[in-house]
């Protein structure tokens, strides 16, 4: 045993020997390797960011264009949007003259018209006379029945507000503001139409109309008159709530020819005092004077109201229909503050082209209608004859000169200078026109393009 246990000391001590003594084989060079971290390309690395930039940004934009253009195509197709109507007034075929009876009141009395009707004597006339007492409770019932007038007719009135922004001498942003009075003239079914005084919205960076319930909205312009002065905003019927379109109206336009015009008595409503909301009763005292205007034939109508310069609104008769829209502009100095206006009459045909947004033909004359008296003695055939050329104009570089008489457009007789203007009105800019025309007891033709406003 002793024997045995010495042999196992010396074999477990050659094996802790041979293993300290034990070193690893050495590896040749050409098998050693080192790893090492390829270098960043900076450049390359920037060029490729700027890449995937730019065409995430080519990208976006060609997204945004293709929206652009295939959301309406694709809206329309889904939901399909009403056209606006064509907005159109009546024509005027007669002369609609009103009555002493009907300023007050619309029905009387079956005595009272057969005592009107009957051939009464002086002395009857005179007990008649004596029998009638007109007091205090009658003028104000008088006036009670002139305010109601007033306040159904403003139902159609509205205020237009301008918002313009300045800056001061310190940069400091400041808003003006400029109002004006107008009047509901049409509903296209997408929007509401209103006229109004141009001269105060000049400029503008917003409109704001309020209405008879004083509620506001946001409205767009559609087009301007030189001539006039006039414009015609845009407010979209969604924008108006409901209650206000109960509210609201849109004015009946009467006839501003009417022979019995002359001493009526009419109500001025809008601005007439320079303020909103203001009334004024008076009485027409003046009717037909033209203005002297190109390729137009407006006439005023004369009040004897008192108010201010800058006053805006409508001229309204007893059956709350507007003959007239103020304008302060044409009255002469002599005049002093009294409400002058336009007739609605001559008016409509420049409401219509406005409501539909239309380009209206520039022919460039100013002319009337040929005197009787003249035709007969100087054998000058009716038509519409030329006072006065502007320069520049269509017709003066189609050789149409002053003095000369139109009688016939293409195929169309002229025997009026109100005609001329239907044939005008009825044209487009570009539009080619032959003019016959009668110069010292010549017939010559000039061939005019329209021009725009």
């Amino acid at each position: 045993m002793a024997k045995q246990e010495k042999e196992q000391k010396d074999i477990t001590k050659e094996a802790v020997k041979e293993q300290a003594e034990y070193t690893p084989p050495v590896q040749p060079d050409f098998l050693r390797e080192t790893i090492k971290q390829k270098p960043v390309n900076k450049k390359k690395l920037l060029r490729r960011t700027v890449i995937t930039v730019v065409m995430a940004v080519v990208f976006g934009l060609v997204a945004c264009i293709t929206f652009l253009v295939l959301e309406p195509v694709i809206s329309n197709r889904l939901y399909p949007e009403e056209e606006a109507e064509e907005v159109q007034f009546p024509e005027e075929t007669a002369t609609e003259e009103m009555k002493p009876e009907d300023m007050l009141v619309e029905e009387e009395p079956e005595q009272v018209v057969e005592i009107v009707q009957a051939e009464l004597e002086d002395e009857q006339i005179e007990e008649l006379l004596s029998q009638v007492q007109f007091g205090l409770n009658d003028y104000q019932l008088l006036y009670e029945e002139l305010a109601e007038t007033a306040q159904a007719a403003g139902r159609s009135v509205v205020t237009v507000t301008s918002v313009i922004s300045d800056v001061d001498w310190f940069n400091n942003i400041y808003e003006n503001e400029a109002s004006a009075s107008g009047i509901i003239v049409a509903n296209n079914g997408k929007a509401i139409l209103i006229l109004v005084s141009a001269g105060t919205i000049s400029g503008e960076e917003s409109l704001i109309v309020t209405f008879c319930d004083q509620s506001t909205v946001s409205a767009e312009l559609v087009q301007k008159d030189t001539v006039t002065g006039l414009a015609i905003l845009s407010v979209p019927l969604v924008s108006i709530k409901e209650e206000t379109m109960d509210v609201i109206d849109i004015a009946t336009l009467g006839s501003s020819n009417n022979s019995s015009l002359l001493g009526t008595p009419v109500m001025a409503l809008g601005s007439p005092m320079g303020t909103s909301g203001s009334v004024c009763y008076g009485m027409v005292t003046s009717v037909g004077t033209v203005i002297d205007q190109p390729d137009s034939a407006y006439k005023t109508i004369l009040t004897d109201i008192y108010g201010s310069r800058n006053a805006t609104g409508v001229i309204v008769n007893l059956k709350g229909m507007v003959i007239g829209i103020i304008d302060n502009v044409n009255t002469s100095n002599d005049m002093g503050n009294l409400l002058t206006a336009y007739g609605i009459s001559e008016l409509k045909r420049t409401i219509e082209k406005m409501s539909n947004d239309k380009e209206r033909a520039y022919l460039g004359i100013h002319g009337t209608d040929v005197p009787m008296e003249a035709g007969e003695e100087l054998n000058i055939p009716q038509g519409a004859y030329i006072k006065g050329i502007e320069m520049d104009s269509p017709a003066m570089a189609a050789g149409i000169q002053s003095g000369d008489v139109v009688i016939r457009i293409n195929e169309t007789p002229i025997t009026s200078y109100n005609e001329l203007l239907n044939v005008l009105y009825n044209a487009k800019p570009e539009d080619v026109l032959t003019f016959v025309l009668m110069r010292q007891g010549r017939e010559m033709s000039a061939e005019v393009t329209l021009g725009r406003w």
